[in-house]
């Protein structure tokens, strides 16, 4: 007898994917786990699965939380250990920090020198609260300068100017005249020719000026002499010589010496100086 072939394939399992956890896939990855005990690091699917971050940031990123506490995690220290540039190690690194699993702070120690401390969250920081810094590391709240830089000179604040001083209010025959002053201005001066809401703001202040004795001809040439050229605000300008060199008032006239009259005297009639007729002073010593 010749033997018998099998031309059926085998009989697959019972059951239905997805019907039991236990049951292989029929497509895809399959995992063959095995437990660990030592040496080994917990991963959140978080950072895993990260739909966002390239698979260099999510390989370095798992890298460093494998490292032991203390180890160098710069561009240079990564760059020796794989084969990418600096250039693509460095950009993983921003994304991390960017995802909030990298954070890189520069903290003073007790003797003064900055380091830059790298600090490895296995979930986002923004997220979580952070851990609680030792004191001794604890960073200072002081700028953050080298010993010997010495302290940028804060630029002082410009004085505020000073307000023109009020205009006082004339009289109406003043600020006729005032009025007039100023409106003729232009004859003398082309660029001073002012409008009339500028001759009623400047009025008063010239008005000032005639209350203080002062000639309208002084007035004039007070206000058109040596014009910046060019003038582009001839009211403003006007206002400021009206208030800054507006002269004091003139003091009262000085009184007239008092002139004692000349008297004569009633025994020899010599003439003598005495507020009322009498005798003279030889006359009043002779007497005994």
């Amino acid at each position: 007898m010749t033997a018998q072939k099998a031309i059926a394939p085998p009989c697959a399992r019972p059951g239905s994917p997805g019907a039991s956890s236990d049951v292989t896939p029929t497509s895809g990855v399959i995992h063959v786990n095995s437990r660990h005990t030592s040496g080994f690091t917990v991963i959140g699917n978080h950072l895993a699965q990260h739909g966002k971050l390239s698979l260099l940031a999510i390989g370095l990123a798992v890298h460093i939380q494998s490292l032991p506490e203390g180890a160098k995690v710069g561009v240079k220290a990564l760059t020796a250990r794989f084969p990418e540039s600096e250039m693509r190690i460095a950009a993983a690194l921003r994304e991390l920090e960017a995802a909030g699993y990298l954070r890189r702070i520069r903290v003073r120690l007790r003797d003064g020198r900055v380091r830059t401390r790298t600090e490895s969250h296995n979930r986002p920081y923004a997220t979580v609260p952070a851990p609680p810094m030792p004191a001794a590391d604890r960073p200072r709240a002081e700028p953050l300068t080298a010993p010997h830089d010495p302290p940028t000179p804060r630029k002082p604040r410009p004085e505020p100017r000073p307000r023109p001083a009020p205009l006082p209010r004339p009289t109406d025959a003043l600020h006729r005249t005032a009025a007039l002053l100023l409106a003729d201005l232009r004859r003398h001066a082309p660029v001073l020719t002012l409008s009339e809401a500028d001759v009623a703001a400047l009025a008063p202040g010239v008005a000032a000026w005639l209350e203080r004795d002062a000639h309208p001809d002084a007035i004039r040439r007070a206000l058109t002499t040596d014009l910046p050229a060019p003038l582009a605000h001839p009211a403003r300008l006007l206002r400021h010589r009206i208030t800054a060199l507006l002269p004091p008032p003139l003091p009262a006239p000085a009184a007239a010496p008092t002139v004692i009259p000349l008297q004569n005297c009633d025994d020899c009639n010599r003439a003598f100086r005495a507020p009322e007729p009498g005798r003279c002073r030889d006359c009043r010593g002779a007497q005994p």
